[in-house]
């Protein structure tokens, strides 16, 4: 029985490293998004180049992200297999993005994360990840809904 419930315990903390992952990035907190990572964790976005090292990666989303007005990551953790000190999880994503320079215009990204996770002194971090990107489209606003339940707002950050 304490084995399951440890087991239950590990798979609540990977799946609150993973939606700590894209929340941090939603609200540009650096802090918070590289300790959730692996200091020498290995990501790849889609087919883009590798980024190895938690201090770069943070840094690539921070300059690619900068551009953004707001996003929202919605990630739903569907797998988690537990092997001792390490995990993989499989993370179904899509997020949206508005574009400072584009705010007609909703930027929505469809993929899958297959994710690697260790559990080290400060608890579970990310030490892989690779992104699957599924499907890309921008969205736009042609009926006026947006103005018509009072436009964006309030800012909150």
């Amino acid at each position: 029985m304490e084995s399951a419930i440890g087991a239950l315990l590990d798979r609540l903390a990977i799946t609150e490293t993973l939606y700590r992952y894209g929340s941090c990035i939603d609200r540009r907190d650096s802090a918070g998004l590289r300790a959730v990572l692996a200091h020498d964790v290995h990501a790849q976005y889609g087919n883009r180049d590798p980024i190895v090292g938690a201090d770069a990666l943070v840094q690539w989303i921070d300059e690619s992200t900068r551009g953004c007005l707001w996003q929202h990551h919605f990630l739903s953790v569907y797998q988690v297999d537990l092997r001792g000190d390490e995990a993989t999880a499989l993370v179904y994503h899509t997020s949206h993005r508005v574009l400072d320079d584009d705010q007609a215009a909703a930027h929505v990204l469809v993929g899958r994360y297959h994710d690697v996770l260790r559990r080290g002194a400060d608890g579970w971090q990310i030490s892989a990840l690779l992104l699957e990107i599924l499907w890309a489209e921008r969205r736009t606003d042609p009926t006026g809904y947006l103005e018509a339940v009072g436009g964006r707002g309030p800012d909150v950050r």
